[in-house]
């Protein structure tokens, strides 16, 4: 259960502050869209620099190798099998078509067969393009199942590391800051802004709580020494569903104090409660990354399309 410390899933850095944690939240939300929408019908190139690029952030950024290592390094291999397993698979392009009604048969005798002419003519290939790209015994790499195992690869990559980053760099107040802050003309049109991002951010406040419970049960179990292999699959079930229900009522109780500790800072609604977040303000570095990211969505629309 130690790996849900090395995995930081939802988890905020505090120290170091890196120049990723200075940037202002809505620019960094902004951000994380572009990597998140711009891969949706790129072409293989855009997606696997999109790849490249979390890395040169996360290795740019000077986070500690302790945060990511593991976790870049599990995804870099989820990834790369999935590209190996879909790059070998049968592309199911070239399927047999049976037809739907019988074809007839047709008499032709051995003097008919010699003087009838091959209607396939053999021409030299114009062009070095060859839909196999490699053939190694029953092994065959298409271009069509290299593209998939690509495009599966990368976004197996970009769409679970790229929040994870976000959520390293930023803390909780800073995000439901953002969102305010982007969302709040929705006020004249009556909508509860306030109490959606206040929801947003107990429930990012949320997430390290419940690993944390898990994890505390795993080393409550793994401390007494439980020979799985004798208590046989009904008392293993009987097992799994106490800690189950031992897990949630830990949330509950978990919840209840969260709740309490609100109501005693005179929390009531955010209707009558000013709820008062982070100042936001853009700086020079603020907003010479949001011109490159404003110059990364015209590369991505100019030549990133899929072809």
């Amino acid at each position: 259960m130690d790996i849900l410390r090395s995995l930081p899933i939802g988890l905020y850095l505090e120290q170091p502050i890196t120049w990723l944690h200075r940037l202002d939240p809505r620019i960094k939300l902004f951000g994380l869209l572009t990597f998140l929408l711009s891969p949706i019908q790129a072409n293989e190139p855009w997606r696997v620099a999109i790849a490249v690029l979390l890395i040169i952030l996360t290795l740019a950024s000077q986070i500690p190798l302790r945060v990511w290592k593991q976790q870049m390094g599990i995804l870099l291999l989820l990834s790369f099998m999935t590209l190996a397993i879909a790059t070998i698979s049968p592309d199911g392009f070239n399927v047999t078509v049976q037809p739907r009604r019988p074809i007839p048969d047709v008499n032709i005798t051995a003097s008919q067969a010699q003087n009838t002419p091959s209607l396939t003519i053999k021409l030299p290939q114009p062009t070095p393009y060859s839909y196999v790209v490699w053939k190694a015994g029953s092994i065959t790499i298409t271009r069509k199942s290299l593209d998939l195992g690509v495009r599966v690869c990368t976004l197996i990559f970009t769409y679970l590391y790229a929040p994870t980053l976000f959520l390293l760099v930023t803390a909780p107040e800073e995000i439901t800051a953002a969102i305010a802050a982007i969302f709040a003309p929705l006020k004249f049109l009556k909508v509860p802004v306030v109490e959606i991002v206040l929801t947003l951010t107990l429930a990012l406040r949320f997430v390290p709580l419940v690993l944390e419970e898990v994890q505390n049960l795993g080393r409550a179990m793994r401390t007494r020494s439980i020979n799985w292999k004798r208590l046989g699959f009904k008392r293993t079930t009987q097992i799994w569903l106490i800690l189950a229900e031992r897990l949630i009522d830990n949330l509950f109780i978990r919840a209840a104090q969260t709740a309490s500790a609100m109501q005693v800072r005179g929390f009531t609604t955010p209707n009558t409660h000013v709820v008062v977040w982070n100042p936001l303000k853009f700086f020079l570095r603020d907003i010479v990354l949001l011109v490159l990211l404003v110059a990364m969505w015209g590369v991505r629309i100019y030549y990133g399309n899929e072809f």
